[in-house]
């Protein structure tokens, strides 16, 4: 009798290790694509996963479905670690009925969801399925919903990170737009809410499914994802270096890396890289390079809305979130995209105590109809808002051009941000100098006898007296002006000195973000 039992037991969980079967499996290699269960070996740690309802079935009798059943249903789901650390994962199989969310496989995710909230630990999902299985109708659609509410309660208390490996289409796409990172693999993963032929068919828009929703769409144009991968292996990959800056849960605190990276490090090139010319441009990841340690960033979002930079570094081996202005596209002028792209970030950083390092250089808002038209008021207040409501260690450095309301957004003083700094090359003020003797002295220069000599006589007399950082130093809006070689020392010095910060919101159920 027992063996009977677990010749049942291995047949069954061999079922379930077939997936699909061999046909299927070499077809996704054929394409460019791993398994599941590949997938899964390749983004935990060797040894570790345990898998959990590996023996699940699909209940449906629609359509002859009950002469189809394997077990697992489809979805591979459990837990493991990545670099030591407990991560939960479910990885969709293509091979089983199109990668389909049944009632039963969207339970088994539903369930690995409220155990990772309950332990403190994040959630990865490698998303490759044809969408909801339309044999069981509602039931599919229920599932979904189910999956969404735990997205919503797991926000901001474990990291919640999406894989897109294959196709992501319908009401399947809203959960990774949920979570806090997606990555896609480039020309084999897809998101939309409806397909070329129906957009075809409604609006009759010719498109193609990679420029509707390929990964680089995702990456460089709307925004929704925000890695770019070359193959599966290199998501995987890109994933687990990803979870070597992020912590485990909301209260669990930075990651703590050994760095041979001095703290009192002074980079004399820093000196000299910020141009005197205010409206030249240069890369501000050349700054951020030689600040944090190792000149090691790991950069997010790296083809959208290039006028901002964000991503994670190390400052004396423990993780910080980087926001910062890039001179080199737009100027560094803060836009829709910008605005929305930077304030998700410090959201996610906060959330998860990860103190930020911003950048500044600033000269305004991108002026213009479709921005005005395009809410840029709006957008704009979201990196407004996340700046004023984030509570953790926030440390502003001021490289060159702080004007007008961007001065006020991109960390200020004004708002609750801790320590301040400024280079000697820093202008702050309502706006450059040439607007401003513009408006000034409008009458001076329309009657004057020579009026292109008044002009830039005023501009230097305005840029001497206003565009430098000593009027905001002597208002104490700025800390402190230092020489840009002091900045990685100064910085590792606050943040020590920020280790126990203790910040605080006004009691309220939550606040009115402007979406």
């Amino acid at each position: 009798m027992m063996s009977n039992r677990l010749e049942e037991v291995r047949r069954r969980h061999a079922n379930a290790e077939a997936g699909g079967g061999p046909e299927r499996k070499e077809r996704q290699h054929r394409e460019g694509k791993l398994s599941a269960r590949e997938r899964i070996d390749l983004l935990l740690d060797e040894g570790t996963f345990e898998e959990l309802d590996k023996l699940v079935r699909h209940r449906s009798h629609n359509f002859g479905m009950q002469h189809h059943v394997i077990d697992g249903d489809g979805f591979v789901t459990g837990y493991g670690c990545i670099h030591g650390r407990t991560a939960f994962v479910f990885a969709q199989d293509f091979t089983v009925f199109g990668g389909s969310l049944s009632e039963a496989n969207a339970q088994k995710i539903v369930k690995i969801m409220d155990l990772a909230m309950k332990t403190g630990a994040p959630v990865i999902g490698l998303n490759d399925s044809g969408g909801a299985r339309i044999q069981e109708g509602v039931e599919s659609l229920a599932g979904y919903a189910d999956i969404f509410l735990r997205n919503t309660l797991a926000s901001g208390l474990i990291p919640q990170i999406s894989a897109i490996m294959g196709p992501c289409a319908g009401g399947a796409v809203y959960s990774p737009a949920l979570t806090d990172f997606v990555f896609m693999v480039n020309h084999t993963s897809h998101m939309f809410v409806t397909g070329p032929d129906v957009i075809k068919t409604v609006t009759h828009e010719d498109v193609t499914k990679e420029n509707l929703g390929g990964a680089m769409t995702h990456n460089s144009v709307s925004g929704v994802a925000q890695f770019l991968a070359a193959d599966d292996a290199d998501c995987l990959r890109s994933i687990r270096e990803l979870m070597r800056f992020i912590p485990q849960n909301n209260l669990d605190g930075v990651p703590r890396v050994a760095t041979k990276d001095p703290e009192d490090r002074a980079d004399e090139s820093l000196d000299t890289l910020i141009p005197p010319e205010s409206n030249k441009p240069y890369d501000i990841k050349d700054v951020i390079r030689r600040v944090i340690d190792d000149g090691y960033f790991f950069e997010v979002a790296e083809h959208y809305a290039r006028n901002i930079v964000i991503g994670f570094a190390r400052m004396a081996g423990e993780t910080v979130g980087i926001v910062a202005n890039q001179p080199a596209f737009l100027a560094g002028c803060l836009d829709i995209n910008s605005s929305t792209k930077g304030a998700r970030f410090v959201r996610f950083c906060d959330a998860f105590q990860i103190p930020i390092l911003t950048f500044e250089d600033v000269p305004g808002f991108l002026p213009g109809t479709e921005q005005e038209f395009g809410g840029i008021i709006r957008h704009g207040a979201k990196l407004l808002y996340a700046y004023a409501e984030a509570t953790v260690p926030k440390i502003t450095v001021i490289t060159r051009k702080a004007y007008g309301g961007a001065y006020c957004v991109m960390g200020s003083k004004h708002l609750r941000t801790d320590v301040n700094f400024a280079y000697p090359t820093a202008e702050i003020a309502v706006m450059g100098p040439e607007g401003a003797v513009n408006i000034l002295y409008r009458r001076e220069l329309q009657n004057g006898d020579n009026p292109e000599l008044i002009r830039q006589k005023k501009i230097e007399e305005y840029r001497e007296r206003f565009a430098n950082p000593f009027v905001a130093a002597e208002r104490g809006y700025i800390d402190d002006v230092i020489e840009p070689h002091e900045t990685r020392p100064k910085v590792i010095r606050a943040l020590r000195m920020l280790a126990n910060k203790i910040d605080t919101m006004p009691r309220k159920k939550h606040g009115n973000i402007p979406l």
